[in-house]
C-alpha cells in the first residue's frame, strides 16, 4: 500500500484567470515566489503545525476559519473530493434483478505454483 504524500504548507491562490484552487507545498517562501510570478493573486498560505496529507491540511484550513467567499468554497468541495478518494477502496456490488448469473463450476485454473 502506497503512503500519501505529506505537505507543511497549505492554503488558497486565485489563478490570473479568476478560478480559486487549493496548494500545497513543503517550501513557504518558494511557493509564493511561483505562484506570483504565476500572476497568482490573494495568495493565502499557512505553515502546518505538522506535516499533513492533503484531506488533513485542508481540514485545518477549515479550522483557521478559512471558511468564506471562493476561498471557502473551494476547501469545501477539495474535502468532499478527498472523502470520496479515500473511499475508493470500498467496493459495493449490485446484482440486477432478472439478469443471470454466471456459474464458474467445472472450470479450471492453471495452478501458478
Amino acid at each position: 500500500m502506497a503512503t500519501e504524500k505529506l505537505f507543511t504548507v497549505a492554503g488558497t491562490a486565485t489563478n490570473p484567470d479568476g478560478t480559486v484552487k487549493a496548494r500545497f507545498a513543503n517550501d513557504l517562501v518558494a511557493r509564493i515566489k511561483i505562484l506570483n510570478k504565476a500572476g497568482c493573486a490573494n495568495v493565502n498560505l499557512v505553515e502546518l503545525p505538522r506535516p499533513m496529507t492533503k484531506l488533513e491540511a485542508l481540514q485545518h484550513l477549515q479550522t483557521l476559519g478559512i471558511t468564506e467567499g471562493d476561498a471557502g468554497y473551494v476547501v469545501a468541495n477539495k474535502i468532499a473530493e478527498k472523502s470520496r478518494d479515500s473511499r475508493k477502496s470500498e467496493v459495493s456490488v449490485t446484482l440486477k434483478t432478472g439478469s443471470k448469473a454466471k456459474s464458474t463450476a467445472g472450470v479450471k485454473t492453471k495452478d501458478m505454483a
